[in-house]
């Protein structure tokens, strides 16, 4: 994250004598609703937009060299692809997934407001809380991932400097063991401790994230490489799909559901992309930073996390996706460096990616009463209540369940939000009615009915599907579940489709 980011005086631990065109702005909100205006949420000022391309480049690369980057990758792999056919799952994911992304950074970089207030235009303003509390639910369990991963660290750090001396029998319910639970509350409390003292208490550690994680994965592929005795071997593994493989011609029905995975994965960020856009220089600087900074370095890195998974094949006889996991086999102090390096990392992309977009919808439901620190608190509390170990047990329910879960409730709501800012608006906004409760973004009662009936239409389709997916009900037709495979687009296009036709008639801003 860049160190010139601003965020409001409530995102920082102590708020800093404001500019003369902050002053400005602190001055024109008197004519905003406060209940739908603060300082987090004020569009930002020409002297914040100080971002350009590398600044945006970096953000991401930032937020991609990532352990669940890894691991996503890595668990097409243990689902049966071969490392060409995950890398180039990814790859191809990211480049879908770039183009709402640039869409509705737009908006952002145009009118310097944040995702929960360009959900107004479309939601109403006071319907936008609906679709900004999923997006920031959605994170609070990526948040929860993330720190479970640096809890697992911490936990596989402490067994190897004492032997294995903390490793215990599951706690009943839990299914984790007690010190595995304590090392989770650690790394949980230490993200309390900064979002305490402000963001601008890690901005040093933000730079430092990405290229220590990046140098510990060419590390951890230089010792596949070594002990697999070289790419020959570590590639050599076949893909499942092929004549004579465990899921001989599966590949389309493990592929259609693993690219919508691949979507999912930053169908977040897609929608929320407008919190950090919105302090960019100019459209273009937002557009060549993420083409730069997104599908380039994730295909980079999940070439390494499969080049790995693909080596643990040959050297342990079975796919290890899981780099925590993989370094407490290896062993020795080399790995207690490594896991540190990891846990820094962790820290600083989660609460990089996974606490901005929760604390800002978290504010947005009363500006007034919750700031972004306060949001902050929220979002960790929701995170340790969802058992993120739970989502992590395997690839399976990791890539199917979760990850294309989400996407089916996230889809709809970017094919509405495009829809609305370049269909309908022409991506022309009025930012003072935004922030106005009898305003053109009143609708009725602050709901917009047309948003609504396009989300709830957008997610119905594969509603079937997740269900069955995750259990909760039993088999349904094939056809539901195969639609399910395709959750993120369907929803996108069905909402998209039933916004523009209910709302055919009005005119732009």
């Amino acid at each position: 994250m860049s160190d010139r980011m601003e965020y409001g005086a409530a995102a920082r631990g102590a708020a800093p004598k404001p500019s003369a065109a902050q002053s400005a702005a602190s001055r024109r909100a008197v004519a905003h609703d406060p209940a739908l205006w603060n300082e987090d949420l004020a569009p930002t000022t020409a002297e914040q937009r100080s971002w350009d391309w590398p600044s945006i480049a970096a953000l991401w690369v930032g937020m991609v060299v990532c352990v669940p980057t890894y691991m996503i990758a890595a668990g097409l792999v243990s689902e049966g692809m071969s490392w060409w056919q995950a890398v180039t799952t990814v790859l191809v994911g990211n480049l879908i997934v770039l183009a709402p992304m640039m869409a509705v950074g737009h908006a952002g970089a145009k009118h310097g407001i944040p995702f929960p207030v360009l959900l107004r235009a479309s939601f109403g303003t006071r319907g936008a809380r609906l679709p900004a509390l999923m997006r920031g639910l959605v994170a609070c369990g990526w948040f929860g991932i993330n720190t479970w991963v640096g809890g697992q660290a911490i936990y596989v750090i402490l067994n190897a400097v004492t032997g294995g001396g903390v490793t215990g029998a599951p706690l009943p319910g839990l299914g984790i063991d007690i010190a595995q639970l304590l090392c989770f509350l650690a790394f949980w409390g230490l993200h309390l401790w900064f979002v305490a003292k402000g963001t601008e208490s890690i901005r040093w550690l933000e730079k430092a994230a990405a290229p220590v994680l990046l140098a510990m994965g060419l590390a951890l592929l230089g010792w596949a490489y070594v002990n697999a005795g070289g790419f020959g071997a570590m590639f050599s593994q076949p893909s499942a799909f092929g004549p004579g493989g465990a899921k001989e011609g599966q590949f389309w029905s493990v592929f259609w559901p693993g690219l919508t995975a691949m979507v999912g994965f930053w169908a977040t960020m897609a929608l929320n992309i407008p919190d950090f856009t919105r302090f960019a220089r100019s459209q273009r600087d937002q557009f060549l930073g993420q083409a730069i900074g997104l599908p380039l370095p994730m295909a980079l890195f999940a070439f390494i996390g499969v080049a790995v998974t693909s080596a643990t094949v040959v050297i342990y006889g079975e796919a290890v996706w899981d780099p925590v996991a993989l370094a407490g086999r290896m062993g020795g102090m080399g790995v207690v460096l490594a896991l540190f390096a990891l846990l820094v990392a962790t820290l600083t992309t989660n609460i990089a990616a996974n606490m901005v977009a929760p604390a800002n919808g978290f504010s947005n439901l009363a500006p007034a009463k919750i700031s972004f620190r306060m949001g902050g608190y929220i979002t960790a509390a929701i995170g340790i209540a969802m058992f993120p170990w739970k989502l992590m047990e395997s690839a399976g329910d990791y890539l199917f369940v979760w990850l294309v879960g989400y996407s089916a409730l996230l889809g709809p709501i970017a094919g509405l939000l495009i829809a609305d800012y370049f269909f309908l608006r022409r991506t022309r906004l009025d930012i003072d009615g935004l922030f106005s409760s009898d305003g053109p973004y009143t609708y009725k009662g602050g709901w917009n009915p047309a948003a609504i009936i396009a989300l709830v239409l957008g997610i119905l389709p594969n509603l079937p599907g997740f269900l069955s997916k995750a259990g909760i009900i039993g088999a349904v037709a094939p056809f539901w579940t195969d639609l399910y495979g395709y959750a993120w687009f369907v929803g996108l296009a069905v909402s998209a489709a039933v916004y523009l036709v209910l709302m055919r008639g009005r005119t732009a801003d």
